[in-house]
């Protein structure tokens, strides 16, 4: 190998580890995981096969989870510990994914089977990934629910989980399917069967210490129960639109992007709009909130929604928004329409999670008949506190952004081939590199340090001009 050649690639290595884990400091035990996110596509050939024109299944996302390049699944909200002396290192995450396929005439699916809440523990020089299972097997069509499976063996390839920063990030690690894993897997894949590697960034920080019980002066008072009629404090309502239209917008036919206004926030596969107001009587509810999303793009498309507002009726909710088009403008639009049954407040708070929404005939109008009226749009979830003390549930929480990114996972071109039981890698993975890193993903280590290199000298040959 040419010097100079070795040289970058040392350069590169020291540059990439110091970005996973920062030099170990003193005293670095007791660290806890929070805030983060893990990518992970499950194995691509598998999601072709389940979209392809054999299976004719989709699938969908749950608990926040969302969709992040061409082929991969964000999980968000990592909790868990870190130590900084011996490496150990503990991750959960949050969301989860459902696949389906092979509908039969009776309306169920032959192939059905959900992965969530992915968990990463790394002890020593060994990583496992963890996922709770719901599969209904192949052949027998038996359901079957498991917490916390050991589904996937991860390749660390020697690197040193030891250190005292505050983030942990590891990128694009082998994931091998584990026996335990190719029994939940419904019986598509043996054991030793290569997945879709497993990328993730996860921030640490050093342990709260523990609070001191509150003496009889010190706790707080409950605050009073409410009756029917009252106002809401406070609310929120989450709704991603519909994932394959933010696909659309920021892929490659539109090539576009959303933006967010007047204290709408995005968590990563819904968009919440906040501080509710309105009232809540005996299960019906009519609540306004605050914010605002664009979507904009090539080929005219210019989409706004403001304004959003929520009702609940006899057990019908409706979610109305402001829209506004290049060709639709239209006030207290109702959009989507869903289930919001016997609606209750518990300890102060009144709460919807992901209800299956439908469009309506006059949202199907405002999207300039992209979908019929009927079509399955993202759920709604809604929460409104009737309290002080009533907390709103919390955005899914991806952590700081990471200086090294994983490249997203390639679908495989073959999507109309069966699973088949196989111990070999189809998918193209390569052994683990010394540091633990895939190919691509010090490739891409390579081109951002030397970017980030030509920057820092163009930053230093003149400090007034942006870098």
């Amino acid at each position: 190998m040419p010097a100079r050649l070795r040289a970058l690639v040392t350069a590169v290595c020291v540059a990439v580890m110091a970005v996973a884990l920062p030099a170990a400091t003193a005293h670095a035990t007791g660290r806890t995981v929070q805030g983060g996110r893990l990518d992970w596509g499950v194995k691509s050939s598998f999601q072709s096969y389940v979209t392809g024109p054999v299976a004719k299944g989709s699938y969908s996302l749950t608990g926040g989870a969302a969709t992040v390049g061409s082929g991969a699944f964000r999980f968000h909200s990592a909790t868990g510990s870190y130590d900084g002396d011996t490496g150990a290192f503990t991750a959960a995450f949050s969301g989860g994914v459902h696949f389906v396929g092979h509908r039969t005439d009776a309306g169920t699916y032959q192939l059905d089977l959900t992965l969530s809440r992915p968990t990463v523990r790394v002890a020593g020089s060994s990583g496992t990934l963890y996922v709770d299972v719901t599969s209904k097997a192949k052949d027998t069509g038996t359901v079957t629910t498991s917490r916390q499976v050991p589904f996937a063996a991860l390749s660390l390839g020697g690197i040193d989980m030891k250190g005292g920063g505050n983030a942990v990030v590891l990128n694009n690690l082998p994931a091998t399917l584990t026996s335990q894993g190719a029994k939940s897997f419904a019986g598509y894949y043996t054991a030793g069967t290569a997945l879709d590697p497993v990328s993730l960034s996860a921030d640490v920080r050093a342990a709260a210490k523990a609070s001191p019980t509150p003496t009889a002066t010190q706790s707080k008072s409950p605050s009073p129960k409410r009756t029917s009629g009252d106002g809401i404090e406070d609310g929120a309502v989450d709704w991603g639109v519909r994932r394959t239209f933010r696909e659309y917008v920021t892929g490659d036919i539109a090539q576009g992007k959303w933006t967010l206004s007047a204290g709408a926030q995005d968590g990563g596969a819904l968009f919440r709009f906040p501080a509710g107001e309105g009232t809540f009587d005996s299960g019906d509810l009519q609540a306004a909130f605050k914010g605002a999303v664009r979507f904009t793009g090539a080929h005219g498309l210019d989409l706004k929604l403001s304004a959003v507002k929520v009702t609940v009726e006899s057990g019908k909710g409706t979610l109305y928004a402001d829209v506004t088009t290049a060709d639709f403008t239209g006030k207290k639009v109702p959009l989507v329409t869903f289930a919001a049954k016997n609606l209750k407040a518990r300890n102060g708070l009144v709460a919807v999670t992901e209800a299956p929404a439908k469009l309506t005939e006059r949202g199907a109008e405002a999207f300039a008949g992209m979908y019929q009226a009927g079509t399955d749009m993202d759920p709604v979830s809604l929460a409104v506190a009737l309290t002080d003390n009533a907390e709103l549930p919390a955005l899914p929480d991806l952590g700081s952004t990471p200086t090294v990114s994983a490249p997203p996972a390639e679908k495989s071109p073959e999507a109309s081939t069966e699973p088949v039981a196989s111990t070999s890698s189809d998918d193209g993975t390569g052994p683990a590199l010394p540091i633990g890193l895939a190919a691509g993903s010090l490739l891409l280590a390579a081109a951002a340090f030397a970017v980030i290199r030509k920057r820092r000298t163009h930053a230093t040959a003149s400090a007034s001009q942006e870098d």
